[in-house]
């Protein structure tokens, strides 16, 4: 299990609840969270086999940015 981090304009539990559908479409993702208190809103995601490539581009179909970190 690893823990992949991310910058994103991920900025409210509305937004987060609008990505939610889409991070459960990837396999291997068993937990994820957003600092909302951070300045660059970190999404934490703990996977098992997930890449960074497949997060970002859930995220990103469901309209908001990741930068990993």
């Amino acid at each position: 299990m690893s823990t992949l981090k991310f910058k994103s304009n991920i900025k409210c539990s509305g937004c987060a609840n609008t990505v939610e559908p889409f991070l459960k479409k990837v396999d291997g993702i068993t937990d994820w969270s957003v600092d909302f208190g951070s300045p660059d809103k970190l999404l934490s995601v703990e996977t098992t086999d997930a890449t960074a490539d497949e997060i970002t581009s859930a995220v990103e179909s469901a309209g908001y940015l990741l930068t990993k970190i």
